[in-house]
C-alpha cells in the first residue's frame, strides 16, 4: 500500500475475487460478484467523504449525529464494463451523481478512442470517484482522468477489480493526484495487453459477449 495505491486485502473481497476468475464461473454469478464485490470495495474508496453533525431526536434522547456533508459525490463508469462496479456503488449510495466515459482501445495501437461522455454539474466541488474494473495500460483510465479534469474535478480517486503493474505506473506517471484503489496488484500484461493471470474480459464475462 502506498498513498497513491490501496490494495484492498479484506477476506471476503479476495474470496469473491478468487471466484469471479475462475473460468468457468457462469456469466450469472460472475455479474452478481461483482456486485457484491463492488459493496466492499465502496466502503474503502468513500472512508475519505467529509462529515457533519445535525440535531436529531432518537426514542430517548436528542443528540449531535454524524452524517455526509457538502454536495453529493459523483460516480462516473468507464463503459462498459465499468457499469459492474457502478451498480454495486449505487446500492451503497443511491443519491450520488452519475456520470458516463465511454472509451474503446484500439486493438492494434492500444490506445484509447473516446466515443461518448456525459457527465454531472460542479464536479469540482465532488468527490468524483471512476470505476472501471480493469486497469491494464491504464491509456483508458488515464484518458478518463483527463476528461473529467477537463470538466472541473479536481477531487478524483480511481476504482478498479484487478490491476496491473503497467496500469498503475501510467496511472501515476499521468496522474499522481489520483489515488486508485483495487482488490489485487497482478503479475503483468500479456502482448494483446490482458492482465495475467487476470480474469479475462471483465465486460464479455459480465454482459455474456465474446
Amino acid at each position: 500500500m502506498t498513498d497513491h495505491l490501496t490494495i484492498v486485502d479484506h477476506p471476503l473481497v479476495q474470496h469473491k475475487l478468487t471466484l469471479m476468475r475462475e473460468k468457468d464461473t457462469s456469466t450469472a454469478v460472475f455479474r452478481q460478484l461483482l456486485r457484491e464485490i463492488s459493496h466492499l470495495l465502496a466502503y474503502e474508496v468513500t472512508h475519505v467523504l467529509p462529515m457533519t453533525t445535525k440535531r436529531i431526536e432518537t426514542p430517548l434522547k436528542e443528540m449531535d449525529a454524524p452524517v455526509l456533508d457538502g454536495r453529493k459525490l459523483a460516480l462516473v463508469s468507464i463503459l462498459r464494463a465499468g457499469n459492474g462496479l457502478l451498480d454495486g456503488m449505487l446500492d451503497l449510495i443511491p443519491s450520488a451523481r452519475v456520470g458516463f466515459v465511454g472509451l474503446y482501445r484500439d486493438e492494434e495501437t492500444l490506445e484509447p478512442v473516446q466515443y461518448y461522455c456525459k457527465l454531472p454539474g460542479e464536479l469540482n466541488e465532488r468527490l468524483v470517484i471512476a470505476v472501471d474494473p480493469m486497469l491494464a495500460t491504464g491509456n483508458s483510465s488515464a484518458a478518463a482522468i483527463d476528461l473529467l479534469k477537463e470538466a472541473g474535478a479536481t477531487n478524483i480517486r480511481f476504482l478498479c477489480l484487478l490491476a496491473a503493474p503497467e496500469g498503475v505506473a501510467r496511472m501515476k506517471e499521468a496522474h499522481p493526484d489520483v489515488p486508485v484503489v483495487t482488490a489485487a496488484l497482478d503479475e503483468c500484461l500479456n502482448e494483446k495487453g490482458y492482465i495475467v493471470p487476470g480474469l479475462g474480459d471483465a465486460g464479455d464475462r459480465m454482459f455474456g459477449t465474446k
